[in-house]
């Protein structure tokens, strides 16, 4: 029988598991992730285990708010919340997580997405 491997914020939320915390709410907590993209970008997860945002809107909802809770505690200025929800969109552990990613002006991190397709013609 095939047993799916354990989830790793599951395994952090538990103890089981090494974090670097940020800070940690009741209902989530804030960690570093292993491959930071830029100073200061925080993963922001819900205690509870949900695939994604689209799971269950209450605590994606909740989760929103601690991550913002965090933004204004860290006073970023200027930062990027981001998630996402399948393969295809790049979600590569399936536990919610925000991230929470603080911006300078030429911090090379390619944001806003550019497809690559024309914008001309469209409205």
């Amino acid at each position: 029988m095939n047993r799916p491997e354990p989830c790793p914020f599951c395994e952090i939320n538990l103890g089981r598991a090494p974090a670097q915390f940020v800070h940690e709410w009741s209902d989530a907590i804030a960690i570093a992730p292993l491959g930071p993209v830029v100073d200061g970008h925080t993963l922001v997860i819900p205690k509870t285990h949900v695939t994604d945002f689209a799971d269950d809107p209450d605590v994606t909802g909740a989760t929103a708010r601690r991550a913002a809770q965090l933004c204004r505690e860290l006073d970023l200025t200027h930062a990027n919340l981001i998630t996402s929800r399948g393969r295809e969109a790049t979600q590569s552990v399936f536990h919610l997580h925000l991230h929470l990613v603080p911006r300078t002006e030429g911090d090379g991190l390619a944001l806003p997405w550019y497809s690559g397709k024309s914008r001309r013609g469209r409205r």
